[in-house]
């Protein structure tokens, strides 16, 4: 079942860190300050930011029905996605693979530590997501503030 701008709202704001707010007078989604994704209304599609240029040309070349650019986005790592092309599923995988991208270390960390019952995988340090951790993303508690230690 194709995605909504509702799903792509809930979905993108499930991750820890993330915001909504405007970019090119469209909704938009930020990890901390970090742009995520947007919305284009004027195509029914997201932005979606990969690892390189080449990545890009390779998904709009094995399916150019659902990824495609425009001239905007030539000299960009960036990818266009038809959302009637993908389901919640894929919305979802695509979207941890950019949040691990450019979510901080600590959250990054914390998320895949042992006391989160998840412990980190060979995939995990190499930047890849596996099933365990797919499903993982999930609000963090806050973190603390702790003085500095005094030293004697």
């Amino acid at each position: 079942m194709p995605v909504t701008e509702s799903v792509i709202r809930k979905v993108a704001l499930s991750f820890p860190l993330a915001n909504e707010k405007p970019s090119y007078g469209k909704p938009s989604f930020f990890i901390a300050k970090k742009f995520f994704t947007r919305l284009r209304s004027e195509d029914d599609s997201i932005v979606w930011i990969v690892g390189s240029i080449d990545e890009r040309d390779n998904l709009i070349e094995l399916d150019p029905k659902t990824y495609f650019i425009t001239d905007h986005y030539r000299d960009y790592p960036s990818v266009l996605v038809r959302i009637k092309r993908i389901n919640e599923a894929m919305l979802r995988k695509m979207l941890e693979r950019r949040w691990r991208a450019i979510a901080p270390k600590k959250v990054l960390k914390e998320i895949s530590s042992p006391a989160n019952g998840r412990g980190a995988s060979r995939s995990d340090a190499e930047g890849r997501s596996n099933d365990r951790v797919s499903t993982a993303v999930r609000p963090l508690r806050r973190y603390r503030r702790r003085s500095p230690r005094k030293r004697g």
